[in-house]
Parts: C-alpha cells; sequence; structure tokens
C-alpha cells in the first residue's frame, strides 16, 4: 500500500473516533443529563459581610467629682483693742526724779519711769507741789486725751518741764517738790518726792508741762 493510501486511511479513522466522542456531548447539549464536574467547587467566603466594630466609650460624658459639704461657719471674732487693759499709771507703778535744768528760771527736768511688769498710759500733766506751800503747780500747755496719752511700756519712760519762775521778789524758796499722776479716777495715791535745792516759786509765774516723750520737747515748751 503506498504512503498516500495509508495516511487518507488514518486521516478516516481519527475522524470517526472524534465524531462518536462528540456525540455524547452533543445529547447533553439537547437535553441530556449533564455530567457532574469532577471538580468540586470551593466554597466562597463573603468578604462584605458587615464587622461589628468595638463600641467605644463615650468621650463627652460629664466627670461627676464628689463635693464635701461645707464646713459650718464659725462665728466672728469681735475686734478687740490690744491696750484696752491698759490703764492709767499711778505713783504706784513709776519712779520719779527731777534735775535743774535752768537755775535762772529755775526750771526742772521731771521723769518718771515705768517701774512694773505691764504698760501703763501718763495722762495729762502731773500734779506738783511745793514744799509745803499750798496749791500746785499751773499746767502749760494742752495734754492729749486718753487714747493718745504716752503708752508706757515697763522700763519706759516720759517727761514734763517744770519752772518756778523769775525771782520777782514775790515768790518763795523751797527745797523739795511732791509729785502725783493724773489717773482720772478717785484712787488715792503716796506722793513721790524728789530734792530741790534753793527752787524759786513764783506766785504767778510757776508752771508745768504735760509728760512728753521727750526731755527737749517738755523744756522748750
Amino acid at each position: 500500500m503506498s504512503t498516500v493510501r495509508r495516511s487518507a486511511v488514518v486521516l478516516v479513522a481519527l475522524a470517526a473516533v472524534a465524531l462518536t466522542a462528540c456525540g455524547p456531548a452533543e445529547d447533553g447539549a439537547a437535553g441530556g443529563p449533564e455530567a457532574p464536574s469532577a471538580t468540586p467547587s470551593k466554597s466562597v467566603t463573603p468578604t462584605d459581610a458587615p464587622t461589628k466594630a468595638p463600641t467605644a466609650a463615650p468621650t463627652d460624658a460629664p466627670t461627676v467629682t464628689p463635693t464635701k459639704p461645707p464646713a459650718p461657719s464659725k462665728p466672728a471674732t469681735p475686734s478687740v483693742d490690744p491696750d484696752y487693759d491698759v490703764f492709767p499709771c499711778s505713783t504706784f507703778d513709776v519712779t520719779f526724779t527731777a534735775t535743774l535744768a535752768e537755775p535762772t528760771t529755775s526750771s526742772y527736768l521731771l521723769k518718771i519711769t515705768n517701774r512694773g511688769g505691764k504698760p501703763c498710759r501718763a495722762l495729762g500733766h502731773p500734779v506738783v507741789t511745793f514744799g509745803d506751800l499750798d496749791g500746785q503747780a499751773v499746767e502749760r500747755g494742752p495734754a492729749p486725751g486718753i487714747e493718745d496719752a504716752i503708752r508706757l511700756a515697763p522700763g519706759q519712760s516720759a517727761y514734763a518741764g517744770l519752772m518756778g519762775g523769775l525771782k520777782d521778789g514775790k515768790g518763795t524758796t523751797v527745797h523739795s517738790i511732791a509729785m502725783t499722776m493724773t489717773t482720772d479716777s478717785d484712787l488715792e495715791q503716796k506722793p513721790l518726792k524728789a530734792s530741790t535745792p534753793g527752787l524759786y516759786v513764783s506766785p504767778d509765774k510757776n508752771s508745768v508741762t504735760a509728760w512728753m516723750t521727750n526731755a527737749e520737747d517738755a523744756l522748750s515748751l
């Protein structure tokens, strides 16, 4: 058999096989049962399923801080004058001296010092008497009121200027004086004495100043 003929026989055989293979497929297309697929289908996981987000705590919620109940108010303390118990000085509270300052006018510097353990006030003018003479020295110049009077702490001093006056032939010479303090009360005091040798006392020219904080002012008034 020639080569060309063999080839023709082979082609005819292959064509017949091909037609046989296609038959069932065509039957299926015409309405026959479809053969099941040999490869199982994969399950598909849906990706568009809604995901539940965690619930966040609200950030705008008001914060409540517990507060303590208000403490009961204390009654107001009345203001007290720190010097309300500072009483006028008496002769029991002070020591007393008299020093010659000007012989021509018989001027003496009077000095008191608080010898007690608490403050006192030197009120007004000293009450000065001359030896055995009647009456007392005339007050010279004004004196502060009780609220403005000199406050003497323990050991502090106050001063006054005493003047007997010029020798006009009408007066008397004395050798001592006595002094008591103004207290604005009926307190009985023991007079404090000081030596004043040769003190001339004019009946109408003698005088004494109020208590002052320094000696210079007392002698210059």
